[in-house]
């Protein structure tokens, strides 16, 4: 388990962040609260997981969803956990509550649904009415090249508002969307358009990063031979001179100039609306299915209690559509009538300060970031933080990995100004939201997830399945929830395999976790990354954080590698900041901290410094790839790196 002496400092975190008396009487939840006579979070909580279904209800109710036909029956489990129904005989349609009723509304029709930016500096606007109109042109050319309901369409786009509108043009047509990251090679999108069944897919002609033109549609022409498509219809998004074959067609050419109206289909329930890939972290990627109603349910609740979002809002997720939060943004917000800020291209390009310089440009008020990238940006130093005005932002939020302290404060310090909520969410593509979320009416210590979800009723287990708290433990759910995937795409063997094979009832997340003497919670990384040393079990992301820890350090990877002894011994690749170089004395350094902090016993074996470390696009290092390199083992499936130049760099780990 984890090391009593880094639990004592986790545990012994003051607060930092308490909710002002505006932050508690303005917010979506505190509403919900007072309908239901519920006087405080802690009683919040509780009643939401105890009674899942009157939680369900209520939350339905209160935001607003609208159905062609009122479900008769919330849930059932008569199949068993694993396979729940929700809201049965209800009918609906994830397009209609995110764009038709608005754009039908003349009250809400001009509001602006999203506000774009190009790597370039281009910009554009659009309304509900305008981005009502383009789904309909792009859903009346699917229906025109024979897609129909549970037909399966790929959305392989950089981060444009075509996306947005063929993401929901596929889905009110009752066609099931499968988005894929735009970064992928030719071989990972078709493993994606095979195992989905794809026969259509969008896309553009190429996109840029950092200044270089990436031809997106020549992957697909590479892709095409291992996969089923038949049609690719493409968006000329840089005016790129590219090979047009058979099968393919020019948006601009082929959607129709004069929107026809068409109307939503009337899907149950139950009806798959999306298949979200996972990373492939851990093996092939997994096809993870998700419904009308329960993505719909949980990804508006998440968005309106847990970060707040009301009509004036500018969200802004950085994010692509191939990761889930690309989904969950533009569904979340755009069901609440906000609007989505859309940007195609890096972060600190041309010059380091450019997400400070769109915030303060576009009036942002919501900023979601994972810690990856915060350390990046970290790494230019305060100045190009404090050239801007960042007034605008009133909530922050992260999620894909653990945060640790140093870069956490200085979100909460510098981005934040020590006075805004850090909405740290987790939960991953197969909830198609979060098992675990701070609310913007509680307070917060630094890294924590504060507490369950609203109605996901989550547990700490250790080993023998027994709920513990002040120490590590398995991240489990005891309940089922409405966005839980039914399965995995024509592997639901998998599936079951997964998430419900470790103990009878009970969905098995993969992540460590534990909760404090006050109740708070925090995680600890992947528990399929845990490492062995002498007996002591510990997760890499303890070690990992003693030494970002380092004043010089901006981010590090640990993994478990054989020892006759020992059973494993650590091995520790380091990235440093720039302006610093690696030198003995600073991996001495290095070494005394993680001996000092953890122990003799996890003293690493090795130290090496390196340029970068591989990542998917969800900003998860994949330790997976960096061990098996290290061993000059076969390093399997890569095709969610997004950086995999830093494969090289490890080869050659100083």
């Amino acid at each position: 388990m984890i090391p009593s002496n880094v639990m004592d400092v986790m545990t012994q975190k003051d607060i930092a962040w308490v909710p002002t008396k505006e932050y508690k009487d303005t917010a979506n939840i505190t509403r919900f609260m007072k309908t239901h006579n519920i006087k405080d979070y802690d009683e919040l909580i509780q009643r939401s997981i105890q009674d899942i279904e009157w939680f369900w209800d209520a939350a339905i109710k209160d935001l607003g969803l609208s159905w062609f036909k009122p479900y008769e029956k919330i849930l059932d489990s008569s199949k068993g956990l694993e396979w729940t129904q929700w809201f049965c005989g209800g009918r609906l349609n994830i397009a209609y509550n995110c764009i038709d009723r608005h754009a039908r509304d003349d009250n809400e029709k001009e509001r602006t649904a999203i506000i774009w930016e190009g790597e370039n500096g281009n910009t554009r606007k659009i309304s509900y009415q305008e981005l009502y109109n383009g789904i309909n042109k792009c859903a009346n050319f699917l229906v025109s090249l024979g897609v129909k309901r549970g037909d399966r369409v790929g959305i392989y786009m950089p981060m444009i508002p075509e996306t947005v509108m063929g993401f929901f043009a596929i889905m009110k047509i009752g066609a099931i969307a499968v988005p894929i990251f735009s970064g992928f090679g030719w071989q990972a999108l078709a493993n994606r358009l095979r195992i989905a069944g794809a026969r259509v897919v969008l896309t553009a002609d190429g996109t840029t990063r950092r200044g270089k033109t990436i031809l997106i549609k020549k992957e697909i022409d590479k892709a095409r031979s291992q996969s089923a498509l038949e049609h690719v219809i493409v968006h000329r998004h840089q005016g790129l001179d590219i090979t047009m074959g058979k099968g393919d067609y020019w948006w601009h050419e082929n959607i129709p100039s004069k929107p026809e109206e068409i109307d939503c289909e009337s899907m149950e329930s139950e009806d798959y609306a999306m298949i979200i890939f996972s990373s492939g972290t851990t093996g092939a990627p997994k096809g993870t299915v998700h419904t009308h109603a329960g993505s719909l349910a949980q990804i508006s609740k998440e968005v309106a209690y847990y970060f707040d979002v009301k009509k004036n809002d500018r969200f802004f997720w950085l994010t692509d559509i191939g990761w889930m939060m690309g989904p969950w943004m533009m569904i979340g917000v755009l069901f609440l009538g906000g609007t989505i800020f859309m940007y195609d291209g890096a972060p600190d390009f041309p010059e380091t300060d450019r997400l400070w310089d769109m915030i303060e440009r576009h009036h942002l008020t919501i900023l979601g970031i994972s810690p990856t990238a915060i350390r990046l940006l970290m790494s230019y130093g305060e100045e190009s933080v404090r050239r801007h005005d960042l007034e605008s932002l009133r909530i922050l939020g992260s999620t894909g990995e653990p945060w640790d302290l140093a870069s956490w404060m200085w979100f909460f310090e510098k981005i934040g100004k020590g006075h805004l909520p850090i909405i740290n969410i987790s939960g991953g593509t197969e909830i198609v939201g979060c098992f675990l979320s701070p609310l913007p009416i509680t307070s917060l210590k630094p890294c924590t997830l504060r507490g369950p979800g609203l109605g996901m009723a989550v547990d700490v287990y250790d080993d023998k399945g027994k709920s513990v708290r002040e120490k590590m433990g398995h991240l489990v759910a005891c309940k089922p929830a409405p966005s839980m995937t039914r399965g995995f795409w024509a592997d639901p063997e998998r599936y079951l395999e997964t998430y419900w094979s470790r103990w009878p009832g009970v969905w098995y997340h993969g992540d460590w976790a534990s909760v404090d003497q006050d109740g708070f919670w925090f995680l600890h990384g992947r528990s399929d990354d845990t490492i062995k040393v002498a007996g002591r079990r510990t997760g890499p992301a303890e070690i990992e954080s003693v030494l970002m820890g380092h004043p010089v350090v901006t981010e590090a990877a640990v993994i478990g590698v054989p020892h006759k002894i020992k059973g494993e011994d650590l091995v520790c690749f380091v990235v440093l900041k720039p302006g610093f170089s690696s030198s003995e004395d600073l991996r001495d350094e290095l070494m005394d901290r993680v001996i000092r902090t953890m122990g003799k016993t996890l003293r690493p074996r090795e130290i090496k410094f390196v340029c970068d470390l591989p990542k998917t696009r969800s900003a998860k290092i994949v330790r997976r790839v960096i061990r098996a390199v290290y061993l000059g083992e076969d390093t399997g499936d890569i095709s969610s790196i997004e950086n995999p130049r830093a494969l090289k760099d490890l080869k050659h780990a100083y």
